[in-house]
C-alpha cells in the first residue's frame, strides 16, 4: 500500500530546459549540502555548467556528494572527475566495475534514479540525467522528459534514502564517511495544506516491487481513464493483466511509446502491441526524437513521475525514484502536456495496419522478445515475465 503525505509542494519540470535551470539556482543558494545521484553525467554544455555550479557550492563551504552509475557514467573523462575532485566535490560511482562477459544479476542492479537532495530543503526526483537534451540524432528535436521539484513532507524521507545510501557505498569503497547533519529539517507545510504525495522507491533488499505495486494499485482502482508515457515499455505478466481488464471494464487507455529504436530489445514491446490493440489500448509512438519520460496520469488525479521505465530492468533490477502526486491540478497539467506531445510528435498505431506487418518485422519483434525472455532466465527472473 503506497503511504501518501499531505503537505508537499511539488512542481512539474518539462524536459532539461526547465529541469536544469532550476536544478542550478538550487545549487547556487545551497548553503550547507548537496546530494546529487543519476545514471548518466555528460561532460557535455550541460554537464560542464552543472559541474561548475557543483564546484562553487563546494568552493564555499558546501559539501557536495556526486554518487554516479559506474555504467551509465563510464564515459566520463578522468581528468573532468580529477577537476571535480581537486575543487572539493566528492565524487563515488555504484558498481564500477563491468564485465561484459558476466552473466550475474548483480552486473545489471544500476543506480538508475536521478535524485538531487539540498539542505534537506529542496528535492529533484524524475528522469532528466546529467546530459543536454540536445543529444539526438541530427534533425531531431530535443529529447522529451520530466521531473519535479519538491518541498515539504517528502524530504526527510527522501534525505535519509541519499545520506544512507551515500554513506552505504563510500563505507564499501572504505572513503571517508560524511559528518552526520545537524541541520534543522525543514518547516513542514502544516494540517492537509499542499499536495498529497508519496515517494516510491525501488531497490533489491526491502522495497523490490514498490514502484509496480504502485501502478498496479492505481490501474486497478482505474475507472475512467489510464494514460502511460514510458520510453522503454516491456511490462511483467501481471501488469499486462492489469491494463486489459482496466480496459474491459471500460477503462480509456493511451500509450505513448518510443517510436526511435536506439536498442535491439526495444522491439520486444512490439511483441504485445496486437494484444493491447485488439483490446481497444491505443498506441502512439513518438517520432520527433528520443523521448526519455517516465510518467502516467490516471482519473485525472493520480500521477506519476520518476525514473522507473516498465521493463524488467527497472521494475527488477535497477535502483529507481518515483514520486505520486494525488492532485487534481497536478495531474491535468501533467495530462495536458503528454496529449500535446501525443498531437505534435506522434504517430497512432492502427490495429489493422499493424496485423498486416511484414514477416521479416514480427520476426524481429519475436526474436528480440524471445532473446529477452532467454536473457532473464539465465539471470533467474524469467518467471517474472
Amino acid at each position: 500500500m503506497t503511504q501518501f503525505l499531505h503537505g508537499n509542494q511539488i512542481k512539474l519540470l518539462r524536459s532539461g530546459e526547465e529541469y536544469f535551470p532550476a536544478l542550478e539556482t538550487a545549487i547556487e543558494a545551497a548553503q550547507h549540502e548537496i546530494y546529487l545521484e543519476t545514471y548518466i553525467y555528460q561532460a557535455d554544455k550541460v554537464g560542464v555548467q552543472i559541474g561548475q555550479s557543483l564546484t562553487r557550492a563546494a568552493q564555499r563551504g558546501v559539501s557536495v556528494y556526486l554518487l554516479l552509475d559506474g555504467f551509465g557514467s563510464k564515459d566520463l573523462p578522468i581528468s573532468y572527475l580529477q577537476s571535480l575532485s581537486l575543487a572539493g566535490v566528492q565524487v563515488l560511482f555504484y558498481r564500477a566495475r563491468i564485465s561484459p562477459w558476466s552473466l550475474k544479476r548483480s552486473r545489471l542492479r544500476r543506480l538508475h534514479r536521478k535524485v538531487v537532495v539540498i539542505d534537506q530543503k529542496i528535492g529533484f526526483v524524475g528522469g532528466i540525467n546529467i546530459i543536454d537534451d540536445y543529444d539526438v540524432p541530427a534533425g531531431a528535436t530535443p529529447r522529451v522528459d520530466y521531473a519535479v521539484r519538491l518541498e515539504g513532507a517528502l524530504l526527510p524521507m527522501l534525505h535519509a534514502s541519499v545520506a544512507k545510501f551515500w554513506r552505504r557505498i563510500a563505507w564499501s569503497q572504505m572513503r571517508r564517511l560524511p559528518m552526520e547533519s545537524m541541520m534543522p529539517h525543514d518547516r513542514q507545510i502544516s494540517g492537509h495544506q499542499g499536495m498529497q504525495a508519496a515517494l516510491v522507491l525501488r531497490d533489491n533488499i526491502l522495497h523490490r516491487r514498490d514502484i509496480e505495486q504502485a501502478y498496479l494499485e492505481a490501474i486497478t482502482n482505474a475507472k475512467n481513464e489510464i494514460i502511460i508515457a514510458n520510453a522503454y515499455f516491456l511490462p511483467g505478466r501481471d501488469f499486462r493483466k492489469a491494463l486489459l481488464e482496466a480496459s474491459l471494464r471500460g477503462v480509456r487507455i493511451k500509450l505513448l511509446l518510443q517510436g526511435r529504436v536506439e536498442y535491439f530489445a526495444m522491439f520486444a514491446t512490439h511483441a504485445f502491441y496486437s494484444l493491447f490493440l485488439q483490446n481497444k489500448i491505443e498506441i502512439f509512438e513518438y517520432q520527433k526524437s528520443f523521448m526519455h519520460s517516465k510518467v502516467a496520469v490516471i482519473d485525472d488525479e493520480w500521477a506519476t513521475v520518476g525514473s522507473s521505465n516498465i521493463d524488467p530492468f527497472s521494475l527488477l533490477l535497477a535502483r529507481e525514484a518515483n514520486v505520486i502526486v494525488m492532485d487534481k491540478q497536478f495531474s491535468t497539467e501533467l495530462k495536458a502536456d503528454i496529449l500535446k506531445t501525443i498531437e505534435d510528435g506522434s504517430v497512432k498505431i492502427a490495429h489493422e495496419a499493424w496485423q498486416h506487418r511484414s514477416l521479416r518485422t514480427r520476426l524481429a519483434s519475436w526474436c528480440s522478445y524471445g532473446l529477452m525472455r532467454i536473457f532473464l532466465g539465465l539471470i533467474g527472473y524469467a518467471k517474472e515475465q
